[in-house]
């Protein structure tokens, strides 16, 4: 009970789950649910052909690739910061543990 009551913290092997969670399944489930949305409705499927296929004829074949490059390093920045990010939470949590037990061991 004390976890809701935030009494005590998350354990360093949630925060691990969680960032897994975060890097590697979220963008999946993601980018099949926009596939099963933009197939499940038609006017959306009808805006994401039509927009695509306007968008690729008007970009040479240079900026196509200067786009996709965009796209890649993009979502390579945002996994690099959903890493640090754990790596900082994770590091928080050693630290408080560290001064806790530090604290305790002081003589009164």
């Amino acid at each position: 009970m004390d976890f809701f009551t935030f009494k005590s913290f998350i354990s360093t092997e949630v925060l691990i789950l969680f960032y897994y969670l975060g890097a590697l399944i979220l963008p999946i489930s993601i980018w099949f649910f926009m596939l099963w949305v933009i197939r499940k409705y038609r006017l959306l499927d009808t805006a994401y052909k039509t927009g695509k296929a306007l968008l690729w004829k008007s970009l040479s074949r240079k900026q196509r690739i200067q786009l996709s490059a965009f796209f890649i390093i993009s979502f390579l920045f945002m996994e690099l910061f959903w890493r640090m990010f754990f790596e900082f939470l994770i590091a928080y949590m050693q630290i408080r543990d560290t001064l806790l037990q530090i604290l305790i061991s002081l003589p009164s």
